[in-house]
């Protein structure tokens, strides 16, 4: 006997997202070619509104199936020799996986460490290039991680830029956006980032799957430059010199072949795309529907006694936010239960040392701008659950507490 299909519960997490309609009913389509004309236009036309999102004319886009990882693993493929210098700033947990990521390409890493809940000082970034670049041997590369999603925390990363182009004019400026794009604002021309790199399954709006990418034409310079002298790329899958001619082509209008593409999720990536970029709804006023629900749910939280893991008040992301779980409220874990049990899904910690102690909720995407933006059904109910959740768990251990006395 069939089982009666389980309500669904709405994700509040960082990524994957709620869907909007028209993504759901991309993913309802039956495949098409790969190399046929409309999978053609579709994917020329993701191209470029890849460029559109990420605020550039001239980068090269890459869309890739994998996953946001995916990203740093082309950074450290196609732009790291060994012995290069990269210098990494850590704001959570994502930026240990890219120093790892860049360390097993040969690169040798410097890493400057935040305290937890705090963006890496510019005065350190700065001290760091010139150090490097008084000993002779300036960074090839430095990696911002735009949000970090194991934390909240938001770098400014158009200010670290113009320090990295000040201070040591030669070094790629790398920015992960797989928290960012489409939910914050990210110039990739005006700031001067050679690598932008992020996921379909965040701000972008579709499943995951997809790992999207664009490389300035400086950093595809570089990578040309080592492909000249017969440096290959340290991997197969990952290699530009297989990927950039098909991106190309596709770009061009022309069907090309290295991999299959994931059809299904380009075309539901694409229809995200055209909402992001050709809707009634600007990218400029996406964002800022994004900063009012952000605050919408920080301000609750804030009502109901719940410090944001993320401590300075610009460096808070917009599409997330980490929150600890006081001692009278009992643990991470007794809220996200009550959270679930209301048809709501939030996520636990990531961070090690402080993994149960804090909740993580995800409000982007179509969850922020569907249904009337920032007064759109799923961020009232993301506040209303977890007034509840966070105030019955709150009885619960007074309860506790006064049975003991």
């Amino acid at each position: 006997m069939p089982q009666p299909p389980q309500p669904r519960k709405l994700l509040a997490i960082p990524g994957p997202i709620e869907l909007s309609p028209s993504v759901l009913a991309a993913l309802s389509l039956p495949p098409l070619s790969h190399v046929s004309p409309e999978f053609v236009k579709i994917f020329q036309e993701s191209l470029h509104m890849t460029r559109q999102v990420a605020r550039t004319k001239t980068a090269t886009p890459f869309i890739l199936a994998g996953s946001g990882t995916l990203g740093w693993d082309q950074v450290g493929a196609n732009l790291v020799e060994r012995g290069d210098g990269a210098l990494v700033l850590h704001t959570g947990y994502f930026g240990s996986g890219f120093a790892e990521c860049l360390e097993t390409y040969g690169a040798t890493v410097t890493s400057l460490h935040a305290p937890l809940g705090h963006t890496v000082r510019l005065s350190e970034v700065e001290s760091a290039l010139r150090k490097a670049n008084a000993a002779g041997k300036p960074f090839k590369l430095v990696t911002i991680t735009h949000v970090d999603t194991s934390t909240g925390v938001l770098s400014d990363a158009r200010a670290i830029a113009e320090c990295v182009g000040r201070v040591s004019k030669g070094t790629l400026v790398v920015l992960d956006a797989v928290c960012s794009l489409a939910s914050e604002d990210v110039q990739m021309d005006a700031w001067g980032l050679d690598v932008v790199f992020s996921a379909s399954q965040k701000g972008l709006g579709a499943p995951p799957g997809l790992s999207i990418l664009l490389a300035s034409q400086r950093a595809m310079r570089v990578w040309e430059g080592r492909v000249k002298r017969g440096v290959k790329s340290g991997s197969f899958y990952s290699s530009w010199e297989k990927w950039a001619p098909i991106m190309r082509a596709y770009d061009e209008g022309r069907p090309a072949y290295f991999g299959t593409p994931a059809v299904t999720l380009v075309r539901a990536y694409h229809a995200s795309l055209l909402e992001i970029t050709r809707s009634t709804t600007s990218l400029t006023h996406r964002l800022h529907l994004h900063t009012l629900a952000s605050q919408r749910i920080k301000s609750a939280a804030e009502r109901l006694g719940l410090t944001q893991v993320a401590r300075e008040p610009l460096g808070r992301a917009n599409g997330m936010t980490a929150l600890y779980i006081p001692a009278e409220v009992g643990t991470a874990a007794d809220v996200l239960k009550r959270v679930g049990g209301r048809g709501v899904v939030m996520a636990g910690g990531l961070v090690a040392e402080i993994k149960d102690r804090y909740i993580r909720i995800g409000h982007m995407g179509w969850s922020v701008v569907g249904d009337g933006g920032d007064g759109g059904r799923d961020v009232d109910l993301i506040v209303r659950v977890l007034e509840e959740a966070v105030g019955e768990a709150r009885e619960a251990v007074s309860g506790r507490v006064a049975a003991r006395l």
